[in-house]
């Protein structure tokens, strides 16, 4: 059965006079059933009784059901009484989904392209900018995860996928940037473009690294940086070596890159050996030695 039949169906039984009570939230309270089964006027009508049908669809509460509903919240009820309960649900429309989209993102020229079509409840549409995920492909539709809201209310997921147009300055290489090399500010110009958003700003290329080689002329996409190491190797190292409360500093060559909490080599100037200490911030790392002795990790002296 489609959505679209479900609220048609619902809607008939409502015309129909089939005593279904509307809800507006995601449970039934008794204020909602006393509107069916005026015997239940006697409970807190914000008392929770069960959980409302989906949007758009209704559940009726049989004559033994509702005896037993009653019976627990210690109420007498007529023999052969019943109850039904319906949500009342709409369906997005593209205009609808323009409007909510185009008030989170102003100046940027939006196009739906295809949204949630199950039934919803009644609320306030909202698509914040958080919501929005970029595609695989920079020309790709957007994803854009939005929700019903309304007071009182659990929050009602909905989606739309949208292409995004707008004026904005990307980044442009200048010369081959290699990977593993950051990147400085002259090898990069900004040029002024009319397409999808999304890629990164000067700001956000300077000082990052490739993660693939990037050619000259290149338009940089913002999947293609990683933040540069830590430690970059041949820089200079500062080491702490520690051994119960004693501690030992040196300056090594680094032999390997790496970031914080990665396990790098270094050369120790004075004797040539590697020590395998861990990254603990920009240009310096530590070494744990055992509390009796300290050695190099790794083919030191012992």
């Amino acid at each position: 059965m489609t959505p679209r039949m479900l609220l048609l169906i619902s809607a008939a039984l409502v015309r129909a006079g089939a005593q279904c009570v509307p809800v507006s939230d995601n449970r039934v309270l008794a204020g909602d059933m006393a509107r069916a089964v005026p015997a239940f006027a006697g409970l807190a009508p914000e008392m929770v009784l069960g959980s409302a049908p989906a949007p758009g669809a209704s559940r009726r509460y049989g004559a033994a059901e509702l005896q037993r509903l009653a019976r627990r919240h210690g109420l007498a009820l007529e023999a052969g009484a019943e109850a039904c309960m319906v949500r009342p649900a709409e369906m997005l429309t593209r205009e609808r989904v323009a409007a909510a989209v185009g008030a989170s993102l102003p100046g940027v020229r939006i196009e739906v392209v295809e949204f949630s079509r199950q039934p919803i409840p009644r609320g306030e549409l909202r698509f914040p900018a958080a919501g929005l995920e970029n595609g695989p492909a920079m020309r790709s539709p957007w994803l854009w995860r939005g929700a019903i809201s309304a007071s009182g209310q659990a929050d009602f997921p909905v989606w739309a996928k949208v292409l995004l147009q707008t004026s904005a300055k990307r980044v442009v290489a200048t010369a081959d940037l290699a990977p593993g090399r950051a990147i400085v500010r002259t090898q990069l110009r900004e040029e002024t473009y009319e397409g999808p958003p999304g890629f990164p700003e000067l700001s956000q290329v300077v000082g990052k690294v490739p993660r693939r080689p990037i050619r000259a002329g290149a338009v940089i996409e913002r999947q293609w940086l990683a933040e540069p190491a830590d430690v970059v190797r041949g820089q200079r190292v500062r080491i702490e070596i520690r051994s119960g409360q004693a501690r030992l500093f040196l300056d090594g060559e680094a032999q390997s890159s790496g970031s914080r909490g990665d396990v790098i080599a270094v050369r120790n100037p004075a004797n040539g050996k590697i020590l395998r200490p861990t990254v603990a911030d920009r240009g310096s790392a530590f070494l744990e030695a055992g509390p009796w002795r300290m050695a190099p990790a790794d083919g030191g002296d012992r």
